[in-house]
């Protein structure tokens, strides 16, 4: 990759990053309002049909993304690169404003799609989620971050399957249930669902998170680094 293509983002790479950012968050949001608030499930059967929606979906999205813009969805992984020297700051930038207005789209759209039934399309969230939340939100974020550095230097060929399947997981094994992201964390500070986040608390969430990043990154040359010496 050349200095121009890390500092600056295509139109195509972009719109990947938008798209990508709006179907992610719709898939955090929408199963919990369909099977707790439209189905009347219990929390405990909207959360697990949740992780299965994220991980399945996140799955197909680095799949279908990856190869335009890398699939990032995700500002602590953008600006993690940005640090790391993978991507320009420039680009990084960039992504980080495509993925959050496409999260705050998908907040917007998951609402639509239940008009319905519940006749508002933005609300601000009163699910508070402090206490241990807050440090499960850097475990999250690290080992999000570290995975995908680490197959990426490792050019695994799972890359896609590793991440659904680590954030599915997380979701249901975290006491957050794994935002690990600050633009999904936004837009959920925008939903009337139980998926959503006080905006007080979702601004201490964002703030973990880009701890949990840098501390990955941290870990990553540390890493590399010994084997590379070894």
């Amino acid at each position: 990759m050349t200095s121009t293509q890390r500092e600056y983002a295509t139109g195509s790479q972009i719109l990947s990053e938008y798209v990508g950012s709006l179907f992610l968050v719709m898939a955090a949001i929408s199963p919990i309002i369909l099977f707790h608030q439209a189905l009347e499930a219990g929390i405990g059967m909207a959360v697990l049909a949740d992780a299965l929606a994220v991980g399945f979906i996140l799955f197909a999205l680095i799949e279908i993304f990856g190869p335009i813009s890398g699939a990032h969805f995700n500002p602590a992984v953008s600006l993690a690169m940005a640090l790391d020297g993978k991507i320009g700051w420039k680009r990084a930038s960039i992504y980080v404003l495509a993925q959050v207005a496409g999260g705050l789209t998908g907040t917007v759209f998951s609402h639509l799609m239940f008009y319905h039934k519940i006749p508002k399309l933005i609300a601000v969230a009163e699910v508070s989620r402090a206490g241990g939340n807050y440090f499960a939100e850097i475990l999250g974020t690290f080992i999000l971050v570290l995975a995908i550095f680490l197959l990426v230097h490792h050019q695994s060929d799972k890359l896609s399957l590793v991440v659904g399947l680590l954030v599915g997981g997380q979701l249901i094994a975290t006491s957050s249930t794994m935002f690990a992201n600050p633009q999904v964390t936004l837009a959920r500070m925008f939903t009337y669902a139980a998926a959503g986040v006080t905006p007080i608390d979702g601004a201490v969430f964002i703030l973990m998170q880009l701890i949990g990043a840098g501390l990955a990154v941290l870990v990553f040359k540390v890493v590399t680094k010994r084997r590379i010496e070894a």
